[in-house]
C-alpha cells in the first residue's frame, strides 16, 4: 500500500500581508505621543525630587562628620577652615585625627560646593546647598536645603 500524501490546495494559503498604511502609523504616532506627554513630566519630577532627598543625605553625613570632629578637636572647624577640615587637618590643629570623611568633599546634587558657617545663625554651623537654581530662597527643587530644619 502506497502512502499518499496530502497536498492542500494553494487558495487555503493565507495571502501575503500587506504593510501598514499611513493613517495607522500616524494613529500609533499619537498615542505614543500622548503618552510620552503623560509620562515624562512625571518622571522628571521624581528626578528633581531624588536630587533635593540626595543633597539631604549628604548633608545629614557631612552634619556626622562634623560632630565626630568636634568630638575629637574640641570644636568644630571654623568657617575660614571650612568642611575642608574634614578632609585635610588645619595647620592648628594638634588633635585632629581625621580624614573626617571616607571620600572626598562632595558636591550638591547640582555641582556646588556646600555653604558652611560656623558659628551659623541657626545652631553652632549651618551647613546648606542653594538648590537647583544656586540663589538665596526659592520653591521646590530651587529651594535651600539646610542642616538645620
Amino acid at each position: 500500500m502506497k502512502q499518499r500524501l496530502f497536498c492542500a490546495p494553494r487558495d487555503s494559503f493565507p495571502k501575503a500581508q500587506r504593510g501598514f498604511t499611513l493613517l495607522e502609523l500616524l494613529v500609533v504616532l499619537v498615542v505614543l505621543g500622548l503618552l510620552a506627554g503623560i509620562v515624562a513630566p512625571k518622571y522628571f519630577a521624581q528626578l528633581g525630587r531624588s536630587e533635593v532627598k540626595v543633597a539631604k543625605a549628604q548633608i545629614e553625613g557631612l552634619g556626622k562628620a562634623l560632630d565626630l570632629y568636634r568630638l575629637e578637636v574640641g570644636h568644630y572647624p571654623s568657617t575660614e577652615q571650612g568642611l575642608q577640615a574634614l578632609v585635610t587637618a588645619p595647620s592648628d590643629e594638634p588633635h585632629w585625627t581625621g580624614p573626617y570623611l571616607q571620600k572626598k568633599l562632595p558636591q550638591d546634587p547640582w555641582g556646588r560646593n556646600y555653604t558652611y558657617r560656623c558659628p551659623g545663625e541657626n545652631g553652632e554651623y549651618d551647613l546648606l546647598s542653594l538648590g537647583k537654581d544656586g540663589q538665596p530662597g526659592g520653591e521646590g527643587e530651587n529651594a535651600e536645603i539646610t542642616s538645620w530644619q
